[in-house]
């Protein structure tokens, strides 16, 4: 049986869970493969930290070079997260001629064009399956199951803790704060959850998955990002009584000659099929010319998913390093020009606002006139009266398409006049 040593750069969470993975199931992997995995290194910070899974010492080190000079290490997995020193890492490990594969999606969509191209320029093997959706296989679908098709649109749901987050407030009407509460509680959201709530997350991973889809890299800091600042209960009742559920929406889309790329809340119809997936589950769907839509779903983080998917891109690259078969499918190719982004004020979606205003006769007619003059239509309309009592009341509508700047600049004008108490809630509504 053939060996292949691997060295780890981590050993928390998912390095921990490739650790486990590897050593439950060596004999099932050299069964089906006549392949022996066996970890030779494990870069940490402290040797002397518990770890819930603890490593042999003679493993353990704090030295990379140590791993990146032992000839009998192939393939280097970068378990750590975060841009440096990962990036510093990966660069260094694909020079040397090392495979490479990491679960880190921020050092992908920050730094992945110098990544790709050096990966491309040495022929060999860099696996990232991990880096979106936990263990659910979309880097795989699009670099290879659907490398025949021109892909269209990739929406998905690929943030865990705002999924949970948003399904706890809909079904139980329990505030923000609470649902967030519950999900650190129950270990799906992070003591410090700034980046899934900011849509942080979600605009690292679509970024990798809209690089694949189209073929050229797309940098995280050329994605629109809205997290979930703009929503509380009242816009998800609300929502549902017009038969809609919000959902924070990471998507790309090609438009002409153009890629539209973003992640916002959104209302989605009941029966769209993304309103069914609950809790700290994902799910993305793609659109190919030839395939139609077709749906991925599962548990998209988790120290057991990620390891799988890792463990997967470890027997790849070992079929790369056995075959001696240069990768066939390239990388996202480095792209320069501006004007393949679109930028989001030339977006058309149909639009939810949330207005609150005075409770007193012509109110409405007064937001509906500003709405007006910009070619705004109002496709349904609600206004909650307080009767005898006094102060704001919620005014909610809902439009027909329309474009974004044209959005801006009404809302802007609505929420100066005297009779709006607030800034003006506003979602896209995607069918």
């Amino acid at each position: 049986m053939k060996e292949i040593k691997i060295a780890l750069l981590g050993f928390g969470t998912v390095g921990q869970g490739v650790y486990e993975l590897l050593q439950k199931n060596k004999r099932h992997l050299g069964e089906k493969l006549g392949l022996e995995f066996n970890i030779k290194k494990i870069l940490v910070r402290d040797k002397a930290k518990k770890r819930e899974s603890q490593a042999p010492d003679e493993l353990l080190t704090t030295d990379f070079k140590e791993i990146l000079e032992d000839k009998e290490i192939s393939i280097i997995c970068e378990l750590m997260g975060g841009v440096e020193p990962a990036k510093t890492y990966i660069l260094s490990a694909l020079d040397k001629g090392k495979l490479v594969v990491t679960a880190n999606k921020a050092v992908l969509a920050e730094a992945g064009a110098e990544i790709f191209e050096l990966a491309e320029k040495k022929r060999i093997f860099l696996g990232f399956e991990a880096s979106v959706g936990g263990g659910i296989p979309v880097i795989k679908t699009l670099r290879e199951a659907l490398i025949g098709n021109q892909i269209e649109r990739v929406t998905g749901i690929i943030n865990g803790t705002t999924n949970y987050i948003l399904t706890r407030m809909l079904e139980q009407n329990l505030s923000f704060e609470k649902a967030l509460e519950e999900a650190q509680n129950k270990g799906y959201a992070e003591a410090d959850p700034s980046l899934d709530l900011r849509g942080i997350d979600s605009a690292h991973k679509i970024s990798i998955l809209a690089s694949l889809a189209f073929g050229f890299y797309i940098p995280y800091n050329k994605v629109y990002v809205e997290g979930l600042d703009e929503v509380d209960l009242m816009d998800l009742q609300f929502s549902r009584d017009f038969g809609y559920i919000v959902k924070l929406i990471a998507e790309a889309r090609k438009i002409k000659n153009q890629i539209e790329i973003r992640v916002h809340p959104a209302l989605l119809p009941e029966n769209h099929i993304l309103t069914s997936v609950r809790f700290n589950y994902n799910a993305i769907l793609i659109r190919g010319d030839f395939v139609g839509d077709i749906l991925l779903y599962g548990l998209g983080a988790g120290k057991e998913p990620t390891a799988s998917a890792v463990v997967g891109d470890i027997v790849s690259s070992a079929e790369y390093l056995f075959a001696k078969n240069h990768p066939l499918i390239p990388y996202p190719k480095r792209e320069e020009k501006e004007s393949f982004i679109r930028p989001i004020e030339e977006g058309v979606f149909k639009y939810y606002f949330r207005f609150s205003a005075v409770d007193r006769p012509g109110v409405l007619s007064k937001i509906a006139g500003v709405l007006g003059k910009y070619g705004i239509s109002i496709a349904s309309v609600v206004q909650i009266g307080r009767q005898k009592r006094k102060g704001a009341v919620p005014i909610v509508m809902l439009t027909h398409e329309t474009k974004e700047e044209k959005v801006i600049s009404a809302l802007k004008e609505i929420d100066t006049l005297d009779i709006v108490k607030g800034k003006t809630k506003r979602l896209r509504i995607l069918d």
